[in-house]
């Protein structure tokens, strides 16, 4: 059998072409960052192997609680009942740490599988990491899988796919708005999926607004942080303060906050060194992975800023981050204290 990609988006081309030609094949490895896509893709694997009617008999799932090689050796070698093939779902299973002995019968099990059942393990908190020293296990895994990473989207299709989940829902979004709440969100498709439907059903017309959002979304923290150094960069400290001090009454973690807040000084003092030797926002998504919308208004940001004032509020929060993890200050006080320290800075 000739070789899958591993790893790589030709694991994804490669499942979605298999659900539409409705020709599953026999083993597939699920990974990866967005639990949306891995979700909905294992539901439509599932749908397309196994009749609702007769799934007590032809799905198998196992969790770590119930897995024994066993069990999972039955259930893969088990005709389906009054069905053409049958499904064995395998959870959170460490394939690179069963002992030696269940990795020869796992060995055999992948190598062999039936045509008339398809086997797939799904990772979500246990990390799918493949060790290559155990050659023949990697082999039965790389020669007989496709191995699916489910990555988060980029800006692009995840504006995409926001638009066609409004229009469903009779609404219309333009694409600044759409990376808008991607920000707001931050990005994941699950939260999107749920906000979305929030943001359709508050919104008197067709046609979404930003008011819309900001009365349905509850920014995440990046969102605000992004906030408050747009509101730095503005000169704006007041409304930093506000931003601030919203955050500390959601009760959002002081050392998460100041990690933010850290996060944000590091990539506007990146902006601006790019600005001074010529570059544009790109050179900033390179640096940083960051999609073209936060890029831009971090681009801008520091535009009004100066070098030196970017420089020193890296420093500032370096120097704060520190005093929060060794001072016996309150953290509070000691974040507060960071945004009157950079007020006192010059913009350029």
């Amino acid at each position: 059998m000739a070789k899958k990609d591993a790893g790589t988006d030709a694991g994804y081309q490669k499942l979605k072409s298999d659900l539409r030609a409705k020709t599953p094949g026999k083993l597939y490895v699920f990974y990866g960052e967005e639990a949306y896509l891995r979700a909905h893709h294992l539901q439509l694997l599932k749908k397309t192997l196994v009749d609702g009617l007769t799934e007590e008999f032809n799905f198998h799932r196992f969790t770590p609680e119930n897995f024994s090689m066993d069990a999972l050796s039955d259930s893969v070698e088990a005709y389906p009942m009054m069905a053409e093939r049958s499904m064995v779902q395998v959870e959170e299973l460490d394939l690179f740490k069963l002992s030696e002995a269940e990795r020869e019968r796992m060995i055999a099990i992948l190598s062999d599988i039936p045509d008339y059942c398809c086997v797939v393990f799904v990772y979500e908190t246990v990390p799918f990491k493949p060790d290559k020293r155990q050659k023949k296990l990697w082999d039965a895994i790389s020669q007989n899988a496709t191995i699916v990473e489910f990555r988060k989207q980029g800006e692009r299709e995840l504006c995409d796919w926001i638009t066609r989940h409004f229009a469903a829902q009779g609404k219309q979004i333009d694409f600044e708005l759409c990376r808008y709440l991607i920000v707001q969100t931050g990005g994941a498709m699950t939260t999107l999926n749920g906000e979305i439907g929030k943001i359709a059903a508050f919104c008197s017309g067709t046609k979404v607004t930003k008011a819309d959002i900001n009365a349905v979304v509850e920014p995440v923290l990046e969102a605000v942080v992004f906030d408050i150094s747009n509101a730095i960069a503005a000169g704006n400290f007041s409304l930093a303060l506000t931003k601030l001090r919203t955050l500390l009454q959601k009760q959002e973690e002081p050392i998460s906050i100041m990690a933010a807040i850290g996060s944000q000084m590091r990539r506007l003092h990146a902006a601006r060194v790019l600005i001074d030797s010529g570059k544009g926002a790109d050179s900033l998504m390179q640096l940083y992975g960051l999609g073209e919308y936060p890029a831009r208004l971090t681009m801008n940001q520091a535009g009004r800023l100066s070098t030196a004032f970017c420089r020193r509020a890296v420093l500032l929060c370096l120097q704060t981050d520190e005093q929060l993890k060794t001072s016996a200050d309150a953290p509070e006080r000691l974040l507060e204290l960071l945004i009157l320290q950079l007020a006192q800075g010059d913009k350029a």
